[in-house]
């Protein structure tokens, strides 16, 4: 059933930033997702010329109904019609959801890092929601890089999670704008910042990262360097300045 296109429904949609939209799908027959995996959409002009995007699921359940966060490009095909002009009743031609690597499962036992730049955050949110509803009650660590918090996803549940969730730890890196009062300036992740606020290698961590391709590629070279085992790190990633989208 993955490789069909299916019809979904748009349920709900709430704004994450300026720029970004969460988008509520119903899908008729869908059988629920994994944490971790993402959906193909296809729209459609009236002259037959079509655009193919990927997205990744915000969350994870078993049921017809999934979220995706979509970041807004400004040269974008797919992107800017999805966050300013699709409404509520509309529908869309989707495909998925599909991936079985990138996924987090509530059976793995692991203690988990999660490491998000910007828009990467999606597809992590899922993993941290799948596993707040589950009985697992293994360490989950989140470390989210931003431009500066007005550009953070999630903001309110996150900040809720890491006050309250026993299982849940989340660090911020701001890039260019810090909140008042944050305990440091604004700077690019560092190697050195980096391993200060993830778990330790020792008994390694499942690693999850997810971001533009130099960020993605530059952590992960980091973590190797510091002695995580590479068979421990689960990269997803996107081009250019924030993909094709």
């Amino acid at each position: 059933m993955t490789g069909l296109w299916r019809v979904a429904e748009v349920v709900s949609g709430v704004p994450e930033s300026e720029t970004s939209r969460t988008i509520g799908l119903r899908v008729d027959g869908l059988m629920g997702n994994l944490a971790g995996q993402h959906i193909d959409i296809r729209l459609t002009a009236d002259d037959g010329y079509s655009a193919v995007r990927s997205y990744s699921v915000a969350t994870a359940g078993m049921d017809e109904l999934l979220e995706i966060t979509v970041d807004e490009l400004p040269d974008g095909e797919v992107s800017p019609y999805l966050v300013r002009d699709v409404a509520i009743g509309d529908q869309l031609e989707i495909r998925g959801p599909v991936g079985g690597w990138f996924v987090w499962r509530p059976t793995d036992t692991n203690p988990v890092q999660l490491i998000a730049g910007g828009s990467g955050i999606v597809p992590l949110m899922s993993m941290i929601r799948a596993h707040e509803a589950s009985e697992n009650p293994s360490q989950f660590r989140l470390l989210y890089s931003l431009k500066s918090p007005k550009a953070g996803f999630y903001r309110e549940e996150l900040l809720t999670l890491g006050r309250e969730s026993p299982k849940l730890t989340v660090d911020y890196v701001y890039t260019r704008e810090a909140p008042p009062g944050w305990p440091a300036a604004p700077q690019r992740l560092t190697a050195e910042v980096l391993l200060a606020s993830i778990l330790p290698a020792d008994p390694p961590p499942d690693i999850f990262i997810c971001g533009q391709t130099v960020f993605v590629e530059t952590v992960a070279e980091w973590l190797v360097q510091a002695g995580y085992p590479a068979a421990s790190i689960k990269t997803e990633r996107f081009g250019g300045t924030g993909g094709t989208r």
